[in-house]
Formats: C-alpha cells, structure tokens, sequence
C-alpha cells in the first residue's frame, strides 16, 4: 500500500513540476524564432509624434533585454523591423508618464495605456492608439511582463517639435 501511494505522490508531483516547466519554456521553444512583419498601413495620412529606441534596461541581466526602434504616430505605435526582445510569457506593449523608466519603475502602478500584448519576440509590429489619448503625456514606451511585473525593454520618446 506504501508503495502505491509513493507512486501517486510521485507522479502527482511529476505532472505538476512538468506542467510548470513547460508554462516557462514553452515561449523559449516555440515562440522565439517567430519574427513579426507587420506594415503601418496609410504612413503617409498619419502624423508624427514621437520616436525612440528599445534599450536593455539593466546590462546585468542576460534575460530582459530588448532593442529596436518605435514610432509614435497620433493613432498608432509603430515598433520597427529591428526590433527585439529576449522570450517570455505575456509581454505587453505600454504607454508611460516616465521619462526614465528602470527596472526599480513601478510601471504596473503608475497610470499607463496597455497597447495590447506583443505578438512576436522580433520584428516590425503596429499597435493602436485608443482614442482620446493625450500623447505628451506619455514619454516612454516599454515592454512589460505582466506574468512576473518585470520591465523587459523601455523606450525614451522624444517628441517631436511642432
């Protein structure tokens, strides 16, 4: 009877530790070499507000990082084809008050606009802007892990003078 129960225990503790592993490797496996090629659609029509450019955050750290230009248009972000960030689960694209965002940014605290979710570690994507949005108001974009409230990759915007 010991032996039964030893052997359920341990297969119960099997299936949960390989269902928590493959939770973290999953966006490593399968995820990582997809490459994003999305196209701003009516570039010409959109007006310019900002640009700026991803950057690791914290050197240190050989697992969130990113890089890669973005264009902020009145409707619409525009993360370019350099674009990239190391793999992971339920990244996001945010607009920020801050100017300088860092690993130690509350960013999940502060009042920021939630893009959506990034669909691709690389590669060109487009975001849109809700309506209504006061722009100058936002001076960073960032990537945003929200299963873990981890900064991955800011970017600084510089605005645009009018």
């Amino acid at each position: 009877m010991r032996q039964v129960l030893l052997f359920i225990v341990g297969g119960l503790l099997g299936l949960i530790g390989g269902f928590v592993v493959g939770i973290f490797a999953y966006p490593y496996i399968f995820l990582a070499d997809i490459v994003a090629a999305e196209k701003l659609t009516n570039a010409a029509e959109k007006t310019l507000v900002a640009t700026g450019t991803f950057i690791h955050a914290n050197p240190s750290d050989p697992v969130h990082y990113g890089g890669g230009a973005v264009t902020v248009y009145n409707d619409a972000v525009h993360i370019g084809a350099d674009f990239e960030v190391g793999p992971g689960p339920k990244y996001h694209v945010y607009l920020v008050p801050d100017a300088k965002v860092t690993p130690d940014t509350a960013v999940d605290e502060t009042m920021y606009v939630d893009l959506g979710r990034l669909r691709a570690f690389k590669g060109s994507q487009v975001f849109d802007v809700p309506a209504g949005t006061q722009l100058p108001r936002f001076k960073s974009v960032v990537i945003w892990c929200e299963k873990f409230g981890v900064l991955i990759s800011p970017a600084r915007l510089a605005f645009k003078k009018s």
